[in-house]
């Protein structure tokens, strides 16, 4: 019986992930002057790579990476600030489910931009704790950042089911060996998902589906 979920944040929680790339996108560009597609993302995105390996690619110094990266970074902020980014039925369902479950977040987001996503949203009232990629050692897809989560609720690999939308978090999952629901998301629809223990199309179907696993 499932006691513990773990959710991934971006594309699961909130509607992050397009906003991202833009902000990746356009800081190639700009210094660059590269393009980066969708689609060479998607591959970069799986893979747990950074937008960055397309400048590492040319030679390309980190010292001017670094530069780009900062800026990418400010237009990232002001899209989570500006956009709406807000995933129907997660809030409600939320409510629902911490009436069964401990709940914790485990997320490759810097804490920085987390708490400037989730101000005033709510969603972090129900979670014992969240996870940003500053506080394990190394991110997805290794299970690191799943494993420690699952140490911090004191619960076997049975007791927890993770929550994801993306192939990276999807791979994080099976190498922590803990199984997996995939939540549809039109952003990362075309990841490989044939390792996932359950498909849903909305976030709002978790309910129903877990009150099936128990």
């Amino acid at each position: 019986m499932k006691k513990y979920i773990l959710f991934d944040n971006d594309g699961v929680l909130i509607e992050t992930e397009m906003w991202y790339f833009e902000a990746s996108k356009r800081a190639l560009q700009e210094f660059f002057d590269l393009e980066l597609t969708f689609e060479r993302y998607m591959e970069i995105m799986a893979k747990g790579q950074r937008a960055w390996v397309i400048a590492e690619e040319i030679g390309i110094r980190e010292e001017e990476i670094i530069v780009a990266r900062e800026k990418r970074d400010e237009y990232y902020q002001e899209h989570i600030q500006t956009k709406d980014i807000a995933i129907e039925g997660v809030v409600d369902t939320l409510k629902e489910l911490s009436k069964n479950y401990k709940m914790g977040i485990v997320t490759t987001s810097r804490r920085v931009d987390f708490e400037l996503a989730h101000s005033g949203r709510g969603i972090t009232d129900f979670m014992d704790f969240v996870l940003c990629v500053e506080d394990y050692p190394r991110a997805k897809p290794h299970p690191d950042p799943y494993l420690k989560g699952m140490e911090l609720f004191g619960a076997t690999k049975e007791e927890c089911i993770i929550v994801e939308d993306s192939k990276r978090g999807l791979s994080s999952a099976v190498n922590a060996c803990i199984e997996c629901i995939i939540v549809h998301n039109e952003f990362t629809k075309t990841h490989d998902f044939s390792d996932a223990s359950y498909k849903i199309n909305k976030f709002s179907e978790l309910q129903e589906l877990l009150g099936s696993l128990e």
